[in-house]
């Protein structure tokens, strides 16, 4: 039990490497706070388009879907940082990494999102148009609110899924959360730190996996 403590609940080398390990979570959350409301926007911005019914926006919009959807995002960011300067544009670590991470999800998003629209019945939007509403204001007033609603426990799933995602940034470099944990390891050849990011992670995640399941049952009973 004691070797346990002294390699992977060493107070002393936490206590050494513990801004290392601060400035890696405000990284994780600023990551996470600028690619999840970008994500969601994009995905949901691909369904509102898809739902115009418009065949060749339609095409290109499932080719962007199958596309993005196809690469693993470890394998788009390592596309995005590496070999984008080749066609002329170079990304910092934190640009790329919210890229590829919003690239990869806006397609599941944007399915979410059309599947939330295609749940609601037609005929309250032939209503809506019979009385005279604008596309637009069918959609973002009438249809959204209910595909949202009908939606809203993938959407929370596919949330978590992406706050996850964002270690993936420690390949570019990135002093985030589990960068940070690995180099605090190094300085201190000890696991604690790598220990107490995975504590971190635990932390915040779980009240938000919670009311991701919590989500997910109230669907089930709904239907």
């Amino acid at each position: 039990m004691q070797d346990f403590l002294d390699n992977f609940a060493n107070w002393e080398s936490l206590l050494r490497v513990y801004p290392l390990l601060l400035q890696g979570l405000i990284y994780t959350v600023c990551l996470a706070v600028v690619a999840l409301p970008l994500g969601i926007l994009a995905g949901l911005a691909i369904a509102v388009l898809y739902s115009f019914k418009n065949r060749w926006v339609n095409i290109s919009l499932l080719i962007y879907i199958d596309l993005f959807r196809s690469f693993p995002v470890v394998v788009l960011l390592i596309l995005i940082f590496y070999g984008m300067p080749f066609l002329g544009l170079t990304l910092g670590s934190f640009t790329a990494a919210v890229l590829a991470i919003v690239l990869n999800n806006s397609g599941y998003y944007g399915e979410i999102f059309r599947a939330g629209i295609l749940s609601v019945p037609h005929g309250q939007t032939e209503a809506a148009r019979a009385l005279g509403f604008k596309p637009l204001h069918v959609v973002f007033s009438i249809v959204l609110p209910q595909a949202i609603r009908n939606v809203l426990a993938p959407l929370a799933s596919n949330s978590l899924e992406l706050v996850k995602a964002t270690p993936i940034a420690a390949l570019v470099a990135l002093p985030e959360l589990l960068r940070s944990a690995r180099v605090a390891q190094e300085q201190t050849y000890n696991p604690t730190p790598l220990m107490a990011a995975a504590v971190i992670f635990f932390v915040i995640l779980y009240p938000f996996a919670r009311w991701v399941a919590r989500l997910e049952r109230q669907a089930l009973k709904a239907r």
